[in-house]
């Protein structure tokens, strides 16, 4: 089975810079289900208590896990990119030093002449 894979230059960079705001927002939003709950606390009585004091007291490391997680992801996006971009350019040199090394002009094109259009 052949598959194409066809990416556009500046995927991975548009990508990075998402995924950096939207860590920056899932942490707000931990922090934002904190300040939520925080109206329940009272509610809460034996296990259900103990559950939601976890959880309160573990708010900034959830949140600073998650953020460094994405940043991590973020990182592998931009060494990704970093390599797509200097494959395309070293193809481009060596397309482009083939290509100047070819001898076009002892080329037999006579399979190319007449009147018939290939296909």
């Amino acid at each position: 089975m052949n598959m194409k894979f066809s990416m556009e230059a500046d995927v991975l960079s548009v990508l990075g810079k998402k995924t950096v705001t939207e860590s920056e927002d899932l942490g707000a939003l931990v922090r934002q289900l904190y300040t939520a709950a925080e109206a329940l606390e009272g509610t809460f009585n034996g296990p259900g208590k103990a559950a939601f004091n976890r959880f309160k007291s573990r708010v900034d490391d959830i949140s600073t896990t998650l953020n460094n997680s994405l940043v991590s992801i973020t990182g592998s996006i931009a060494g990704q990119h970093t390599t797509f971009v200097n494959a395309a350019d070293d193809s481009a040199t060596v397309h482009t030093s083939g290509e100047g090394a070819a001898d076009f002009a002892g080329a037999d094109t006579s399979r190319f002449s007449g009147g018939a259009s290939a296909v």
